[in-house]
């Protein structure tokens, strides 16, 4: 037991501390689209590397903020039954979705990206747009980054649903 509440709260404390520094980028991203929005309307010029800027800041919102929303049980739900199933049941809903889809899912993500990280780094592969941001690989090793974050996550989200199960969830810190 002592084991399961160590590593919910790594787990907890690794996403606090990346989903703190992730949330930095939504202020630049707003800065971001309001200079695209200022540059593009007003001035009437346009860069398509603000653009991708815009997308590839987007993008790592979501890789790497991921665990982050887990965490704190905002990701998208389909909340039908679940809100009105008694603590106990909402962990075994946990506990077993995170083990069927959360967990496999994660690392067929992680283990498939690998290829396709790999090989955008040897090429050193770029924007194909003329006056595209360089370095397109360095946002594609966000995808097997944020699914591993989010893996440390859905198993700590499972080591709490255990516990919860078990009767013994109030001895966990958040």
């Amino acid at each position: 037991m002592r084991a399961l509440k160590a590593y919910i709260r790594f787990a907890d404390r690794l996403s606090e501390r990346v989903g703190g520094a992730i949330a930095w980028l939504t202020a630049v991203l707003v800065a971001v689209v309001c200079y695209d929005v200022f540059t593009r309307y007003l001035l009437k010029n346009s860069s398509v590397a603000v653009q991708e800027l815009q997308w590839h800041l987007f993008a790592l919102i979501f890789l790497i903020g991921a665990a982050y929303s887990l965490k704190y049980d905002k990701h998208v739900r389909v909340d039908v039954f679940y809100s009105r199933f008694s603590p106990r049941r909402q962990a075994w809903v946990n506990f077993i979705g995170s083990l069927l889809f959360l967990i496999p899912f994660c690392t067929i993500v992680i283990v498939s990206s690998q290829t396709f990280v790999v090989n955008a780094f040897r090429i050193g592969e770029t924007s194909p747009d003329p006056g595209g941001l360089p370095g397109r690989w360095v946002l594609k090793a966000a995808i097997p980054l944020g699914f591993v974050l989010l893996l440390l996550q859905g198993l700590a989200l499972a080591c709490r649903s255990l516990l919860a199960i078990l009767g013994r969830h109030e001895e966990v810190d958040a």
